[in-house]
């Protein structure tokens, strides 16, 4: 008995040490597969490698082996990736570091929609678009002046906030941020030859190089290029008085060496900056095309090319160009990269139709084809698709992205811009505080619209599910596919006022506010009034997508009882499609607004937000047809013309009040732009608000009432 119970103990602490050394070896195979090899080059790569971890933790995958390589492979672009499968190892190729860092994102994401490591094989994507860039205007000696630029002052100094806005131009494959400022050179460099241009102390300017290398090193290491963009001939007003010359287009020597020695020393102080960009227009008064490029050549190519290194230059094709001028001081200048030539796609309201009808390089409007044919060699073109139409609610519509991409790209351009002139995405000072926010910046509510064009540009075969994923794992449920139909439906409503209500520069068009604070010389009529479109206004007023009939043009063929051309869209058929988009989508929004209890107040938010897209939706229809009513009723006389407008506008008054009742839930009134540029002394029409306006809604019934035939 005793023989047996040693032999016993014997076998169980050999077992025991067995059972250690399983365990031993168990965790050592464990350790083993929970790998992520990469070269450690590659700038910025432990912020992704912590968050893949944690996603594959986060998804139960606990067996993953990962190595990042970068060659040379024939099928890959510069940026593109391919991610592949080979036995129990998840293996992504690149060509340079950004193209590495977009396979791990891709790889991640895939991980968090539920897939497998052994499910993400044969993966291959190369950059639909060379540049992927945003525009983004600086507050300090900011180019529109107002409250809302000064809003962002302390936000736009922090770097946090540029650590989350390049971890999100990262994420969303932009590969370029174009920082706009009046006079940026002041707040970069103190120059020896010039110290009176500056307005800092020692120790002031010491804070902002920290904060700018700061910015350059974090875009660096996201692969995003940072351009400094200037408006021409401005110099500081501590320059400017020193001299006592003019802040604004002195073409004195002295501003023109300034200048040029400010150029080559931003360049030589910061190792970072990927490069410098200018525009011709505003201050270059009096002077003819060929002066303007010689400026440009003796102050920016000049100091370019005295600089200790080479960077990339962004030379903006605007009002006061000349396409051949331009050729000629880039050909001189013979840069060792190609330049950027941006164009205002559709002037400053991009987000219309994706067809080109005027831009910013002419002083007619009218498109300037000179700066892409005959094909230029030494430059490309990138479309500046503006958005001054949408700052408050959240916009998606995938695909009038995905046509804008594929109507445009040619071989004479390589890229596009995003971005606003009268808004800035840093400080978020739209949203009640007491609603629940989930967010800290203001892009981040604007997550969408990052995400679609940002990715669109990298990969325009994305597909929906993409973001309808996206959608998914914000909130958490499963409802992302209507989520995303139907903002489809209801972002079509800027677009289509955009289109069919002509404009051209900043402040002619404010699509979600239905404002116009200003008219352009030659599109319609404007009542001098009120920043709101009037019924009048929309009335006479020229359309921008030559497909669409103006309701002028429509009532006067229908009073000559002619036959509307097939290839037109009249404003009762732009109505219809209105009333259309919105039924459907309110649907959508019934069912997605059932559950939103159990989901977060961001949520909801986004529920409203759609909802008062379909209330603009609708108003707009009623308001169209009103327009066509009521001038049929001025031409024709019929009085039930005249009563069914009356009608329409007291069908778009409920709605009108209804959608400021949705908006005013979530959000302030807030200021918008400086009135007094437009010649309205009244400080209150700087602010903005849909409920402000019931007045002007209403206004439109009595001018109807009023209105009588015209013989």
């Amino acid at each position: 008995m005793m023989l047996q119970s040693w032999r016993f103990l014997l076998f169980s602490g050999m077992l025991r040490n067995y059972t250690l050394l399983f365990c031993f070896q168990l965790a050592m195979s464990y350790a083993a597969a929970q790998s992520i090899n990469y070269p450690e080059e590659i700038p910025g790569m432990e912020r992704l490698i912590v968050k893949t971890k944690e996603v594959l933790a986060a998804n139960g995958i606990t067996d993953y082996d990962i190595a990042v390589k970068i060659g040379a492979y024939p099928t890959l672009k510069m940026e593109g990736y391919r991610i592949d499968w080979n036995g129990n190892q998840t293996i992504i190729l690149a060509n340079d570091f950004s193209g590495a860092r977009y396979g791990l994102l891709a790889f991640t994401e895939e991980i968090a929609n539920g897939r497998k490591p052994d499910q993400v094989n044969g993966r291959q994507v190369n950059p639909s678009m060379e540049v992927r860039a945003i525009k983004f205007n600086l507050p300090w000696d900011a180019y529109r002046e107002s409250l809302s630029m000064d809003y962002h002052l302390s936000t736009c100094r922090d770097l946090k906030f540029w650590e989350a806005f390049l971890d999100m131009m990262m994420d969303n494959r932009f590969n370029q941020l174009a920082l706009y400022n009046m006079h940026p050179f002041q707040y970069m460099v103190k120059l020896p030859n010039y110290p009176e241009a500056s307005p800092f102390t020692d120790q002031e300017m010491a804070d902002w190089q920290v904060f700018w290398k700061g910015l350059f090193r974090m875009a660096k290491e996201r692969g995003v290029e940072v351009f400094i963009v200037n408006w021409n001939i401005v110099v500081p007003e501590t320059f400017a008085k020193h001299h006592g010359i003019k802040a604004l287009n002195d073409t004195s020597q002295v501003v023109l060496d300034y200048t040029k020695e400010a150029v080559t020393t931003v360049i030589n102080t910061y190792e970072d900056l990927g490069g410098l960009g200018v525009t011709l227009a505003d201050w270059m008064t009096k002077m003819t095309a060929a002066e303007r490029e010689d400026w440009i050549a003796e102050t920016f190519v000049a100091g370019m090319k005295a600089a200790d290194r080479p960077v990339k230059f962004l030379h903006r094709a605007v009002l006061s160009g000349s396409s051949n001028e331009m050729r000629r001081i880039l050909d001189a200048a013979d840069f060792q990269d190609p330049v950027q030539v941006e164009v205002k796609f559709n002037w400053s309201h991009g987000h219309s139709t994706p067809k080109l009808l005027i831009t910013h390089a002419s002083e007619s409007g009218a498109v300037n084809t000179g700066y892409w044919n005959p094909a230029p060699e030494n430059y490309k073109i990138e479309w500046m698709v503006r958005n001054e139409d949408f700052f408050i609610l959240r916009w998606g519509e995938p695909d009038f992205i995905r046509s804008h991409i594929k109507t445009n790209t040619a071989d004479f351009m390589n890229g596009y811009y995003i971005g606003s002139e009268g808004y800035i995405p840093a400080f978020e000072y739209f949203t009640k505080p007491e609603i629940g926010r989930t967010w800290n910046y203001a892009f981040e509510r604007q997550w969408l619209f990052y995400s679609l064009w940002g990715r669109l540009l990298y990969d325009i075969n994305t597909t929906d599910t993409v973001f309808e994923e996206q959608f998914n794992r914000k909130y958490h449920m499963d409802q992302g596919r209507q989520m995303l139909h139907a903002y489809k439906l209801v972002s079509k409503m800027p677009l289509r006022l955009a289109s069919f209500f002509g404009s051209t520069w900043d402040y002619t068009l404010y699509a979600e506010g239905f404002m116009s604070p200003v008219t352009p010389p030659g599109y319609g009529f404007d009542d001098k009034i009120s920043f709101f479109i009037s019924l009048e206004e929309l009335m006479d007023h020229k359309v921008l997508d030559p497909s669409y009939l103006s309701i002028k043009d429509y009532v006067a063929i229908q009073a000559e009882k002619e036959k509307v051309a097939e290839n037109k869209k009249t404003p009762l058929d732009l109505a219809n499609e209105l009333t259309a988009n919105a039924m459907e989508a309110d649907m959508l929004i019934e069912t997605l607004a059932a559950k939103g209890s159990i989901y977060t107040s961001e949520y909801n938010q986004e529920i409203d937000d759609l909802r008062a897209w379909s209330l603009l939706s609708r108003y707009f229809a009623r308001k169209l047809q009103a327009g066509v009513y009521l001038e049929l009723f001025r031409k024709t006389g019929e009085a039930i013309q005249k009563r069914d407008a009356i009608k329409a506008l007291e069908e778009a008054l409920v709605t009108w009040k209804e959608l400021s009742e949705v908006t005013s839930k979530n959000y302030l009134e807030v200021p918008y732009i400086v009135g007094g540029v437009f010649g309205f002394q009244d400080e209150r029409k700087d602010y903005f608000s849909w409920k402000s306006l019931i007045p002007e809604v209403e206004r439109d019934i009595e001018v109807a009432k009023s209105a009588s035939f015209q013989k």
